[in-house]
Order: structure tokens, then sequence, then C-alpha cells
């Protein structure tokens, strides 16, 4: 009396079995396959999800379309602030963050110590004596 599970699978009728990948079966037939949905997908529900999913993705498109459109008669009519666009030169955790050359001066950053560097006398340091 042991009960034997349903296995369900598919057949690879163009492509090796390993070749195929996520989301190259309709999202129904993965449903069925991972047994979470009892019945198998028929043809026309297939292509019924599929034609409105490329519904939503054109309605996705053209409100899109429409906001950016919105945001540029904003600007231009002063209602709202254009983005500013912030260049990044470093990073907060660089013990060096913003020195190019070496320095007499010691310098600290948190947890991090770095001791200032030795210049010989009268090589053009910043310290004048």
């Amino acid at each position: 009396g042991q009960i034997i599970p349903e296995r369900r699978f598919v057949e690879a009728i163009n492509r090796q079995a390993y070749q195929y990948e996520m989301g190259d079966f309709p999202a129904e037939w993965e449903a069925w396959i991972r047994k979470k949905r009892k019945d198998p997908p028929t043809i026309e529900e297939i292509l019924k999800n599929e034609n409105y999913r490329e519904e939503m993705k054109q309605k996705i498109k053209d409100v899109a379309e429409k906001d950016k459109l919105l945001q540029a008669k904003e600007y231009e009519e002063g209602l709202v602030a254009e983005p500013v666009h912030t260049q990044v030169k470093g990073h907060a955790s660089a013990p060096y963050y913003g020195k190019k050359e070496p320095s007499q001066d010691p310098t600290s950053t948190a947890s991090t110590f770095q001791p200032g560097s030795w210049m010989p006398p009268g090589s053009g340091s910043s310290h004048k004596k």
C-alpha cells in the first residue's frame, strides 16, 4: 500500500534538457510542473495570458512616457526642481578620502590612523618655519 507521488516533466523537443533555463516555459506550465495547479494549461489559456502580459507591458510603457512628458512640463513651468546629479569622488570609509599626495600631518578617520610622511627640509612642504 505505498503511494507513489505523481511525477511531472517536459520532454525537450528542440534543445537538450540541460539547455532550458528558468523562464523558457510559459508560467502556466511552470506552475503545473511544480504542482501549483491541478490541471495542465490549455493553448487558449496560454495565449490569453500572453496577450494580457503584452498589453500590460504596452500600458506601462505609455504611462512612463506620459510621466516623463509631465515631469518635463513641470520643470519648464518651475513647479518641480530638476533632479540633482551627484558625482561620487570617493568612499567615506577610504582612509585617504580626498588626498592625492603624502602629507606631513597625520590623519585620522573613525577607527583608522595614518601617520604623516617624512619630507626632507626645504622640499616645499606646507609647514614653513
